[in-house]
């Protein structure tokens, strides 16, 4: 199936789950048409609010509809969602404990164009420090469908981090998921690849050539930043031996840090890497570009097993 916009995805079903639960109440930042969520306001005036460019205002009012028992969404980049509306992300969903669902659109590098100013490299290290928080990633479109499924019916604040772009297909419909576990999408003997986003379909691309060389990767999908699944990091890194994390977002604080608690915390001695965004902003361009350049694709990822398994023969 060709991969479609996650954008485009999340807009059509913001529609399509509105129009079975009417207690769905959609909020964006003056970027609807960005976001998508404007498909919504089109369907649903009376439950759509442009709050303008006021993203802390914009949760706050949100925290307000939660109060009342409605279920609202809430749209705008993901690094104004958790830069500006972090103050009301931290006081109305991770003090108070509000349903609050709180979409971070154009994560990454993807707004790509828009520059450093856009992009979005510390969002999930933010998020997950917040406490009840619970932090996920979409991979695929098909896995974008059980995401919001799963924001309307489970009780509590999330971040769920959106592309702007089409993401590589991991998934086929009717793929069943588990809240806060992984999923392991490739089995493999010699190297465990944790990844989320699209760094999971660029793992898929790196696993098929590096079995070209002799080298079986298990790739394993943590869509669930926070609760992470520790059961299946530390089962596949005791598996394999070695580890590598792979995302698009810094190498500090996002999955490589989680991931690398659990390892240390379970005493597991597997050596490790890190691919993802070093400690720079990155530069203004298009998006493949951008990935290929800061090594947040399969030969990125290809490289990084290379450096691991080099320290599993010591």
């Amino acid at each position: 199936m060709i991969p479609r916009a996650i954008r485009d995805v999340y807009g059509d079903l913001l529609v399509q789950y509105g129009k079975e639960n009417e207690l769905i109440v959609v909020l964006d930042a003056d970027v609807s048409n960005s976001t998508k969520s404007i498909a919504f306001a089109r369907h649903f005036p009376d439950r759509f609010f442009n709050v303008g460019i006021a993203e802390a205002n914009m949760v706050a009012m949100a925290a307000g509809f939660a109060a009342t028992g409605m279920i609202p969404f809430v749209n705008t980049f993901a690094v104004f969602m958790t830069s500006i509306g972090l103050i009301a992300a931290r006081a109305f969903g991770s003090y108070t404990n509000l349903n609050l669902k709180l979409m971070g659109a154009y994560s990454g590098l993807s707004a790509s164009f828009d520059g450093p100013s856009h992009h979005s490299i510390e969002d999930l290290a933010i998020m997950r420090a917040l406490p009840n928080f619970e932090v996920l990633v979409a991979t695929d479109e098909i896995h974008t469908g059980w995401l919001i499924q799963y924001a309307i019916e489970k009780q509590g604040p999330m971040y769920i981090r959106l592309s702007r772009d089409a993401h590589p297909t991991v998934y086929q419909p009717g793929t069943a998921f588990t809240p806060g576990k992984g999923k392991i999408v490739r089995e493999g003997n010699d190297v465990s690849v944790f990844a989320c986003g699209i760094m999971v379909g660029h793992a898929m691309e790196a696993a098929l050539n590096l079995a070209r060389r002799g080298i079986e990767v298990e790739i394993v999908d943590l869509f669930s930043i926070k609760p992470i699944d520790t059961v299946i990091v530390l089962s596949s890194a005791a598996r394999t031996g070695a580890v590598v994390t792979a995302e698009e977002h810094s190498i500090i604080g996002g999955l490589g840090s989680a991931v690398a608690e659990v390892l240390v915390t379970g005493n597991a001695c597997v050596p490790a890497e890190f691919v993802g965004l070093p400690d720079v902003h990155a530069e203004c361009g298009r998006y493949s570009e951008l990935l290929s350049k800061y090594g947040l694709d399969a030969v990125g990822i290809e490289r990084g097993v290379d450096a691991v398994l080099k320290k599993k023969q010591k």
